[in-house]
């Protein structure tokens, strides 16, 4: 199995998807790997790194990916760039593809198969190759070290000869992997931290951590997560009341980080104008969904601005702003992924197509769109209508 692992080329993307350590891993394994020139120079991984670990450096995609079996990258190419790639050829990326229906739609045109490791199954056998848990855990750390970095006063409670400074008060908006990881840095800064979320399983996680759990409404959060553990969109008449809520709490905040997602869905809209122009001056607020649409009303993809004293900061790929760490943890998902479906006698990467992990994750399959949920329906049979 020859492995070849690519430079990012989107704009921002400071990761890459294997590392030193994933490269010796597969050539352990009885892979070849080959890495094209520079593809971890924005996380400081130089190209000797990997020829340390025994990889072959390439100079270009197409060097790179000439007789390859598998391509692991961190973002799906897109739609244009398919035209390099042979049929047969495997790639493992995130892709979002809920919005990225080009992309789908080239990959299947091109022969190759496509694997989301944004859609891996949160099954246990799966959780050592979860890339949203593993970029989301950087995510909200990161976070909080922004808002700190923008907030112009002390986290913690310091007492001094001249006085007392009191601690920062900071709300956490979403209590999954991100919103967890936040208030956990928060508390370890010294802020005094509450939180919230739409799931009733999230209160107990929350207060475990040593933050307030807040909410309008517990009767309605028992219904409020799906089977994979994701939030479910919620009764306009809850989000109504939710906001209403809510928005007396932040009020009084001084650091609002918003983490909510949706899969398949925009982020929903958790902090109004309104509630921006209520917050104090020298306020800040991070909005981790930003990419998405973004949970506050105000925020701008990829700027950090001021609204009447308060900041919002809406930085883009948020875990690549840690990029070695981010880049760390997600090879090793990859590796963790691949290995799985290596036959141990030829050592080629034979995905199970019956696999419940492999269901979850391929998109594309012998030129066609395969994932129930993105797969186009098929047409009426002949004499009926799409009404019948």
């Amino acid at each position: 199995m020859k492995i070849a692992v690519l430079r990012e080329t989107r704009a921002g993307e400071s990761r890459v998807a294997a590392s030193p350590e994933t490269v010796k891993k597969f050539i352990a394994a009885g892979a070849g790997v080959v890495v094209e020139r520079g593809a971890g120079e924005a996380c400081n991984f130089p190209d000797h790194t990997f020829q340390e670990a025994g990889a072959t450096i390439a100079m270009n995609a197409a060097e790179a990916i000439s007789g390859a079996d598998l391509i692991l990258k961190v973002r799906a190419p897109d739609a244009n760039d398919f035209g390099i790639y042979r049929p047969g050829q495997r790639i493992a990326a995130i892709v979002n593809p809920h919005g990225a229906k080009e992309v789908l739609g080239a990959a299947a045109s091109a022969g190759v198969e496509l694997f989301a490791m944004d859609l891996m199954p949160r099954i246990t056998r799966a959780q050592s190759m979860d890339v949203l848990s593993s970029q989301s855990n950087l995510a909200g750390y990161k976070a909080v070290i922004d808002a700190a970095a923008y907030y112009g006063r002390a986290m913690p409670m310091m007492m001094t000869a001249a006085g007392t400074i009191a601690p920062a008060k900071v709300f956490i908006m979403g209590a999954g992997v991100a919103g967890l990881q936040a208030i956990a840095t928060a508390r370890r800064m010294g802020a005094v931290v509450s939180a919230t979320d739409v799931r009733w399983a999230a209160k107990e996680q929350v207060e475990s951590l040593g933050a307030t759990f807040v909410t309008v409404d517990e009767a309605a959060m028992k219904d409020a997560e799906t089977a994979g553990g994701y939030a479910k969109e919620m009764t306009d008449d809850f989000k109504r009341r939710q906001a209403e809520f809510v928005g007396k709490h932040i009020a009084k905040q001084n650091i609002v980080i918003t983490t909510a997602l949706i899969p398949g869905r925009p982020a929903p809209r958790l902090v109004t104008a309104e509630m921006v122009r209520a917050m104090a001056p020298g306020s800040v607020i991070v909005d981790l969904a930003v990419e998405q649409g973004g949970n506050v009303e105000l925020s701008r993809r990829g700027e950090v601005i001021d609204v009447g004293g308060v900041i919002i900061i809406g930085f883009e790929n948020v875990p690549g702003r840690l990029a070695q760490d981010a880049s760390n943890l997600y090879a090793r998902n990859l590796f963790n992924f691949v290995s799985a479906f290596v036959n141990k006698e030829t050592k080629a990467f034979e995905p199970d197509w019956n696999d419940d992990i492999i269901k979850g994750v391929a998109l594309t399959r012998d030129g066609k769109i395969v994932h129930p949920t993105f797969a186009p329906a098929p047409p009426a049979e002949s004499g009926q209508t799409a009404a019948e």
